[in-house]
């Protein structure tokens, strides 16, 4: 395979610059691995059924379902390694392209994260905290599962389900029944949560090599709206005990389940200081974004160099950041002020970096951007937020 380095046979390969990556999934994240992966002189082939998708836009692209398996063999013969920029592949064509390509991420990984129960379990396994929960497959069940956890409680899909979607948080006996019914027309099982009163929701992204090699990105703390993730600030404002706990969890999680590419760790923080995990993704990640200007390597370059094999970047935080999204419902003004007044006249103490997808069609709650805001203090980032008039309907 051009461009490929082989190792000895205690190594796993080493994907030198020049060769292909194929990338299931053609969203935002894909985008934004190829810009970042072309910059250290790879090529991307990107599957995914909707044409000119955003990654499609700057490259190659089989336009196909996630389970063509025509398809798949396909993007098997072009690439030189695949990965994967969302978790809800079929596992099935994963277990295809492990057999005629080279998936460092493998399908294991892809098993376990997509499933809440299985996470839920692998989590437990390398010594991390997640909330009291149970497994649900009847209204019966739920009803006593919820006398034992208590109220609120969350209902969740164990499979699907992102930005909010797929759950319900049950706030009193009432709802037990209506959030049953409506959550099991997904045909999956259930599993109810037991709620953790956080007073901070914060994330690690960890990213760790074939050869065993380790890092994890500072820590950063979010903020969602309406379930979305609306800002993600770093540092987080959090003790710096509370920091080195969340990194070295991270990273006990990857290593725990040798993952390999890039792991996100959602977590929430008590006011006792406990952790607890809350989801896993085997991917670039929203909260990560930040890192494009803000950190020495970026999320995306760090998971082409994960899944290629190569030293892993250091992931030093040169600036204080703040990162918010940019929605459908935010398109017009973000259009205007980049336009008319250059994103930067409501505080000159912030150096906003726009970044948009290229998506095509904008809609209410679907993400079509975001902005890093570089800035001395990330307070002057949150105030720069405010002031514009671009989230004036957002609150947070």
């Amino acid at each position: 395979m051009s461009g490929t380095i082989s190792g000895d046979n205690n190594q796993q390969p080493i994907i030198g610059p020049g060769s292909r990556i194929g990338v299931l999934g053609g969203g935002q994240l894909g985008r934004m691995m190829a810009l970042a992966g072309s910059n250290l002189g790879y090529h991307f082939v990107t599957l995914d059924p909707t044409p000119e998708c955003p990654c499609g836009q700057l490259t190659e692209q089989i336009v196909a379902g996630y389970d063509d398996k025509k398809a798949a063999r396909l993007l098997a013969e072009r690439s030189d390694v695949i990965t994967y920029e969302f978790e809800n592949v079929d596992v099935e064509v994963a277990e295809l392209l492990e057999r005629l390509s080279y998936v460092p991420q493998g399908s294991k990984l892809l098993y376990t994260t997509q499933h809440r129960l299985r996470e839920k379990a692998a989590v437990e396994a390398a010594g991390v905290k997640v909330a009291p929960y149970a497994e649900i497959s009847s209204e019966v069940e739920l009803r006593e599962a919820v006398s034992r956890l208590g109220i609120p409680s969350v209902l969740k899909t164990v499979t699907g389900g992102y930005d909010g979607k797929g759950q319900w948080v049950i706030k009193s006996e009432a709802e037990i029944g209506p959030a049953y019914t409506e959550l099991s027309r997904a045909g999956t099982e259930l599993v109810l949560e037991q709620f953790i009163p956080f007073v901070k929701e914060l994330s690690v992204i960890a990213a760790r090599s074939p050869r065993g090699e380790v890092m994890t990105f500072p820590v950063a703390e979010n903020i969602h709206v309406d379930n979305i993730l609306h800002i993600s600030i770093v540092p987080a404002r959090v003790e710096e005990s509370v920091l080195r706990h969340a990194e070295q969890l991270a990273a006990r999680i990857a290593e725990s389940m040798e993952a390999v590419g890039l792991l996100a760790v959602e977590m929430f923080l008590t006011e006792g200081g406990e952790l607890y995990v809350n989801e896993l993704a085997p991917r670039p990640h929203n909260s990560g974004h930040y890192t494009m200007e803000a950190c020495t390597t970026s999320q995306f370059e760090q998971h082409v160099r994960a899944i290629c094999n190569l030293p892993l970047g250091k992931t030093s935080l040169l600036s204080p950041v703040v990162m918010v999204n940019v929605l459908g419902e935010h398109m017009d003004a973000v259009a205007k002020a980049l336009t008319e007044e250059d994103l930067t006249w409501a505080n000159s103490k912030v150096v906003p970096k726009l970044h948009l997808y290229g998506k095509n069609g904008s809609a209410p709650k679907r993400k079509m951007g975001h902005i890093n805001l570089l800035c001395s203090h990330v307070q002057d980032g949150l105030d720069w937020i405010q002031q514009t008039k671009i989230w004036r309907n957002q609150h947070s």
